[in-house]
């Protein structure tokens, strides 16, 4: 199957050639579809807490933070901005020079309000002798987009999104970058320190170390604290094969195997790594300027809290397991934690021997463990969260993408399409076990979660797999908490003119 060559190719990478047949065998036999009991939702799988309740819980947060645990802010940069300016690079490679779409109309109309507006009209004026304005008034749109897109200017169509500038402020702007410090810097601190990790592509990782290098400082005396910002990349043993159609293995004009990033999933690795007992993860892009902090704050207050909140009491139980002799009351009051709390049904527990519902209540307690903030469902695409059969026949609460749903089956499809909430991406997890001892992460993934995609390489049709993703089959083993957030603390920037809306302005 594999020649010598392919074996170099293969060691390079770090990955073994029982690991690469493997991966065409999951071609060759697709991934099951996940067995769903319900779309999660209020009361059914989703915490709504109380004013009352929310104000307890960031009061749990903030004595924890106190005690001087580690607490990191993980935050997944590696991703091009390119498909943010999809709209004007068709522009540039239209038939017309002057704006005639909505979105081109918008962007235009607008400009003067984009954070990078000064940087761009400089750019121009190096570039073209005349600054935006005077470019627009004789009709010269393409180049100003060029300024905006190309190496020769501000390069926004080959960097990544963390680098942009994103919201303007009377003395300066930042990117998103800088707003996930000054995140941290609000609600992820411990011991006068916030750790921040950002996953970058090898081919930035310099940017993001020069602009961290530059800017640090003015942040610390700012917040009075110190940072400590670090990097990682996807690591190469992580890529996956692209495969023909036919499911053998896609190879290069000259012969060599193609290998394709095996999606955000990969970085379950990364997260493994981290020296931390708390992680907040977000996206890069999901970030406003100060005036909105408040209401973001406030709810990773709210999550965290209810997340060291559950984790001490399954420590607890876990311990009071370690001592023996629990009584009949008290396996039931751990079963109800489990059901109530976690959202976790033990099929049959009842009737198990009080050695077997030990060893399952310790299973299902001694795990990493999330609470991940939901939004109301309003259109955007993307997964949500449901409450799915386990293999050992147990329920809980996973968060799902389309790619996971058997489409044949309509009750699944009722499901999904008629979900009342939607995963914004906004988790807070802990990482280390009752003992102290860091979670090995990849061991609570679940590999028959990943996906199959349909790409093109030089106009030849070709396979890509996609490994479990992060907060998807990647944590599938995890004890998972859902909790409705309010949707202004979802702001993503999908398309440049999503900087033009107010919650960026």
């Amino acid at each position: 199957m594999f020649t010598p060559e392919d074996q170099q190719q293969l060691a390079a990478k770090g990955i073994t050639p029982e690991q690469a047949e493997h991966q065409l065998q999951q071609f060759r036999l697709g991934f099951p579809f996940l067995r769903l009991k319900a779309a999660a939702a209020i009361g059914a799988g989703i915490m709504a807490p109380s004013e009352t309740e929310c104000q307890a819980y960031v009061e749990a947060w903030n004595a924890y933070k106190a005690e001087g645990h580690r607490i990191t802010k993980f935050v997944p940069a590696s991703g091009a901005a390119s498909r943010m300016f999809k709209a004007m690079f068709e522009f540039c490679e239209g038939d017309h020079g002057v704006p005639v779409t909505d979105f081109e109309n918008h962007y235009f109309k607008n400009i003067h309000s984009f954070a990078f507006f000064p940087a761009l009209d400089d750019a121009c004026t190096v570039l073209y002798g005349r600054g935006v304005d005077d470019l627009m008034a004789e009709g010269s749109y393409r180049e100003i987009v060029h300024a905006m897109l190309d190496e020769e200017g501000l390069n926004y169509g080959q960097l990544p999104k963390g680098l942009l500038q994103f919201h303007a402020y009377p003395d300066c702007s930042r990117t998103p970058l800088e707003e996930h410090l000054v995140e941290a810097a609000l609600y992820a601190t411990s011991n006068g320190r916030a750790d921040v990790h950002f996953t970058v592509s090898a081919e930035h990782r310099e940017l993001f170390e020069e602009l961290v290098a530059r800017i640090l400082p003015e942040y610390e005396d700012k917040f009075g604290i110190k940072y400590n910002v670090s990097f990682s990349e996807q690591k190469p043993s992580t890529d996956t094969l692209a495969a023909t159609l036919d499911n053998e293995p896609f190879r290069t004009a000259d012969g060599r195997l193609l290998f394709r990033p095996g999606g955000h999933g990969a970085l379950i690795q990364n997260l493994s790594e981290l020296d931390s007992d708390i992680v907040f993860i977000k996206n890069i892009d999901n970030v406003v300027p100060d005036s909105l902090k408040p209401a973001t704050t406030l709810w990773k207050q709210v999550i965290a809290g209810i997340l060291v909140t559950a984790q001490r009491q399954a420590h607890d139980y876990l311990r009071r397991i370690d001592e023996g002799g629990l009584s009949e009351a008290e396996i039931s009051e751990m079963a109800l934690f489990a059901a109530n709390t976690l959202c976790t049904e033990l099929s049959g527990f009842s009737n198990l021997s009080p050695e077997m519902q030990h060893e399952i209540l310790r299973a299902k307690l001694n795990r990493p463990m999330r609470v991940c903030g939901m939004v109301k469902n309003v259109g955007e695409p993307g997964g949500g969260p449901f409450l799915a059969f386990n293999s050992d026949c147990s329920v809980s609460p996973q968060i799902l993408e389309s790619s996971q749903i058997d489409t044949k089956n309509p009750d699944y499809v009722t499901m999904f399409k008629c979900g009342t909430h939607f995963n914004p991406v906004d988790l807070v997890c802990a990482i280390r076990d009752y003992q102290g001892k860091h979670y090995d992460l990849p061991r609570y993934v679940d590999p028959a979660t990943g996906f199959i995609s349909f790409k093109s390489k030089n106009g030849h049709e070709l396979k890509a797999l996609e490994l479990p993703g992060l907060w998807n089959g990647a944590m599938s083993d995890w004890s998972t908490i859902f909790v409705e957030v309010p949707l202004d603390t979802f702001n993503p920037v999908k398309t440049v003119n999503d900087l033009l809306r107010p919650q960026h302005q």
